[in-house]
């Protein structure tokens, strides 16, 4: 029996990226998935029907995960089809960047809206059905950017350093419930994103990187698939880095 057979897990961000090889590792370990999409339906659609030949149940549901309404019927919906979700991964995020003097207020504002708030939507609409289980995993996608910022990207920085923040302070109120928080911060990781930095910089990225490489998504959810199981009981508040030792 694999291990996360029986338990319902939600992806936000799920279609692309790093949230796509999550839902992946999720079904892989045998949970039933349901994920979030915007804009990404062809992509949604496609991940869904890949899922869905492992032999679990897998859902896209398109939503906003800034819109506090899209968010709470999405959950409904995910509990009526396939009963408590007992797994959440708040991996829904965007970039904005542009160094501080330029940055607008929209930019600034369009990265807390998805980093922070989608977070705290998505959590207080999970929780209750954790703590009424007595059984659950809060997993968020951090980044090293949050422990150490980086040039242009104040905003997204303050959204992940507060990702770790939240994560422990969660970690302290539900830890008597049977429930574990923790977040997985990556480093530079070879998605859709990456591919639209020139070519010098991501060299410059991978020498500064000791293992000399990009991350793959796939190793992010691998961490993401450990921390979910029953196996990392043990683990709470904690966030585990997987940057190739770019932070040390």
């Amino acid at each position: 029996m694999k291990e996360l057979q029986g338990k319902v897990c939600l992806v936000t961000g799920g279609a692309r990226g790093i949230g796509r090889a999550i839902v992946s590792e999720m079904a892989d370990r045998g949970a039933d998935v349901a994920f979030n999409y915007q804009n990404s339906r062809e992509k949604a659609e496609e991940l869904e029907r890949e899922v869905q030949s492992k032999g679990v149940r897998c859902k896209a549901y398109m939503a906003d995960v800034t819109c506090e309404a899209d968010v709470n019927r999405m959950v409904q919906e995910v509990h009526d089809t396939f009963g408590p979700i007992s797994i959440l991964v708040n991996n829904a995020g965007i970039t904005r960047d542009r160094t501080f003097l330029k940055m607008t207020k929209q930019m600034w504002d369009e990265v807390m809206r998805v980093n922070l708030d989608g977070l705290f939507y998505a959590t207080h609409a999970v929780l209750p059905f954790m703590t009424n289980f007595g059984w659950g995993r809060v997993i968020s996608i951090s980044s090293f950017v949050g422990e150490t910022g980086n040039f242009g990207q104040c905003n997204y920085a303050a959204t992940k350093g507060g990702v770790n923040a939240f994560t422990m302070a969660l970690a302290r109120e539900v830890a008597r419930k049977g429930i574990t928080v923790n977040a997985v911060a990556p480093g530079f990781t070879d998605t859709d994103m990456a591919k639209t930095i020139p070519t010098n910089t991501l060299d410059q990225i991978k020498s500064m990187t000791p293992v000399g490489r990009l991350g793959a998504p796939e190793e992010v959810a691998h961490a993401v698939g450990f921390l979910a199981s029953p196996r990392s009981g043990f683990i709470t508040g904690h966030v585990l880095s997987v940057n190739g030792g770019i932070l040390m």
